[in-house]
């Protein structure tokens, strides 16, 4: 497994948590079907999870260690969604027996593992013949904005950088397709979405989270303990997140690349 690059403060889960099927598995929503047995890799705080127990029969959600599945079982405790069942599980050796599902899920989780190739070939494996492999990834370097504040420059800059020294691949978006037919995953569909930030409340939002993120979470200890970045720099890009979110002319775009995969 790579190091986690988002961490999980409060900054980064309050971006997780704004997350559900409709934002983030459209791809996927048309396709699903009230009798599936359904596997969420990399659940994060559940809030997809959960959506998800709400349109299908039943739900198993993965994380990568138990702090990290309290989060989610608290989010379906609040929800009261009883058709969930939670397990740690390391997605390039998943402990679930072959064809144990109908659709196999994972949501910005294939840009943070070691061999993407090798977790697209087990979400297959565990998944029956005829069912669906549903992956979604972001695909930072192609994230576009508006206006041009060079702080932001540096902060793509920076994230990139410190996102491939922790085995990640940041543009993972582009990628998918690539990696799936890798697998040996030949009935593939791929598409791409995005996610836009223009409104004063998103604005708001968005850079605010990430003035945040940029000081306080995993990604600023990793940037300063690397040498990446020093506390100037990043003071430098938490104002310059302020300053774009104050413009009434700021645009923010996120890419995502996405993929059905029938088993």
């Amino acid at each position: 497994m790579t190091t986690y690059t988002h961490g999980h403060h409060e900054s980064v889960l309050r971006s997780h948590r704004n997350r559900t099927v409709e934002n983030s598995a459209p791809h996927l929503l048309p396709l699903l079907k009230n009798t599936d047995r359904l596997l969420d890799v990399g659940a994060g705080p559940g809030t997809i999870t959960v959506d998800f127990a709400s349109r299908v029969a039943h739900v198993t959600a993965t994380e990568i260690g138990e702090d990290e599945v309290s989060l989610a079982r608290a989010t379906a405790a609040e929800h009261g969604a009883t058709n969930i069942d939670f397990a740690v599980a390391d997605v390039h050796r998943l402990q679930f027996a072959d064809d144990s599902f109908d659709v196999t899920h994972a949501h910005q989780v294939l840009q943070h593992v070691g061999d993407p190739v090798q977790a697209l070939r087990e979400m297959a494996r565990v998944t029956r013949p005829g069912g669906i492999v549903a992956v979604r990834d972001s695909d930072y370097s192609a994230f576009t904005w508006w206006p041009q504040v060079p702080e932001l420059d540096r902060w793509l800059e920076l994230y990139v950088a410190v996102a491939r020294a922790n085995g990640a691949e940041p543009d993972a978006g582009r990628r998918l397709l690539s990696w799936a037919h890798a697998a040996g995953l030949t009935d593939v569909s791929a598409t791409s979405s995005t996610w836009c930030y223009a409104t004063e409340a998103e604005r708001e939002w968005w850079g605010g989270l990430w003035s945040e993120r940029i000081l306080n979470s995993a990604i600023a200890e990793q940037l300063l303990g690397s040498g990446l970045a020093t506390q100037a720099d990043l003071l430098e890009i938490s104002e310059g997140w302020k300053r774009w979110a104050a413009d009434g002319d700021g645009w923010f775009s996120v890419l995502h690349g996405e993929l059905i995969c029938y088993v």
